[in-house]
């Protein structure tokens, strides 16, 4: 088994052997020069993304942004992510459409054993989040998590456990504190209705 094998299949593996060095110093560069764009250089941010993902996306990303590889981030359709966050994908990030983050974000695949004998090695677990979800500022995701479509992340949460489709979730450790209802349906934040006219108002307004 070589040592990618090993790390897809969650086994104990390091990351200075078989090339892994070089893609990590070659998404440092590519990383280094997509946040140094600035907001009249979007073509070249762009075309840097599709780099750093090897693909073409249609997402935002605010930078800075950091990773380790980008190539393990599978981003989908109209994504946003805010300034700051951190992917750390030595293994698989996956993330469906319409996903938002907040500034500051952390998302980790990668871990080391407790024991301290065996600190230096590292295992990777996958990180999934469905359609629709919002995660909040500042939060924490471990490796292995799920999180369901449409779900909704508190700010400054600690997310080690799977959180289901349709849910609230927040705190240290992240626990689902409600569903989605249809007070949701209705009400944007403290009693403030979505009303029709302010939707028509706001598009005009684009």
């Amino acid at each position: 088994m070589t040592m990618r094998e090993r790390i897809a299949s969650g086994k104990l593996f390091t990351d200075y052997v078989e090339s892994l060095p070089e893609d990590r110093s070659n998404a440092k560069r590519r990383m280094i020069a997509f946040n140094a764009t600035g907001p009249d250089t979007l073509e070249e941010r762009f075309r840097l993304a599709e780099e750093i993902f090897g693909r073409k996306i249609n997402a935002w990303i605010e930078p800075p942004f950091y990773f380790c590889y980008g190539t393990n981030i599978e981003l989908g359709e109209g994504c946003y992510i805010n300034f700051n966050c951190n992917f750390v994908d030595d293994g698989k990030i996956i993330i469906g459409n319409k996903v938002m983050f907040g500034p500051g974000v952390t998302i980790a695949t990668v871990g080391h054993p407790i024991n301290p004998n065996y600190r230096e090695y590292m295992y990777c677990d996958p990180v999934k989040i469905e359609d629709n979800c919002w995660i909040g500022a500042g939060a924490i995701i471990a490796p292995g998590v799920t999180i369901g479509e449409n779900s909704v992340i508190g700010a400054g949460s600690v997310v080690t456990k799977d959180i289901p489709a349709n849910s609230v979730a927040v705190g240290n450790p992240c626990k689902v504190l409600r569903t989605i209802n249809e007070d949701d349906m209705k009400y944007y934040y403290k009693g403030r209705e979505i009303t029709q006219e302010d939707l028509d108002e706001e598009a005009s307004l684009r």
